[in-house]
Formats: C-alpha cells, structure tokens, sequence
C-alpha cells in the first residue's frame, strides 16, 4: 500500500526546536552566518534608500569601488570583512556592533 504525503514525513523533528534540527544537520552557524549577513544587507540598502544615497556616492563615503559595495548589498554573498561592513555602517551614519556570545559555548551549541 502506497503511503500518503502525510504518513512520509519524518516526525524525528516534531515538536522540536528549528535551531536543533538545525545543529543535527550541523548547517547551525551557517544558517546564522548568511541571515546576519542579509539583515545587514538590507538594513544599509534601506538607509541608503532613506538618505538618499546612490550606489556611487555609497562607494565614495566608504573609500571602495562600486564592485565593493555590490558585494556588500548582496544578501547571498559572505565573504564580506568587519571592515568593510564597518565602513558602511559608518558611511549611512550608523554604527556596526558585534557580540560574541560565550552562553552558546556553555550550553553545549557551538
């Protein structure tokens, strides 16, 4: 007998938290990596949407190329540095704060 879509499901997760399935699959601190990076992404576009800052004068506050910045309001590329997310929080007059949060450590993720 066929098994309906229903009774295929795995129930493993159930109930459970997204962050265990999540650590099961070992994808946790990738996940968080890419959302911060599009949180950041998108809040700069949107100050500078706000202020209205084009792309080239955005690149001339931080002292980089436009290609620079393009990689910066990718919300799909990481390989952003502190650095360069420090330049931009600073040129839409915001500031970049990172925390390093040693609770995970002693909860046993991580």
């Amino acid at each position: 007998m066929k098994k309906t879509s229903a009774e295929m499901i795995n129930t493993n997760f159930f109930g459970s938290d997204f962050d265990d399935f999540l650590v099961e699959h070992d994808i946790l601190e990738q996940t968080e990596t890419v959302a911060f990076k599009r949180v950041l992404a998108f809040k700069i576009a949107e100050l500078m949407k706000a202020q209205k800052i084009n792309k080239a004068e955005m690149a001339r506050r931080m002292k980089t190329s436009r290609a620079s910045l393009e990689r910066l309001l990718d919300p799909e590329n990481c390989s952003v540095t502190l650095i360069t997310m420090d330049k931009a929080a600073k040129s839409v007059g915001a500031r970049l704060r990172v925390t390093l949060d040693l609770n995970d450590l002693e909860s046993g993720i991580g």
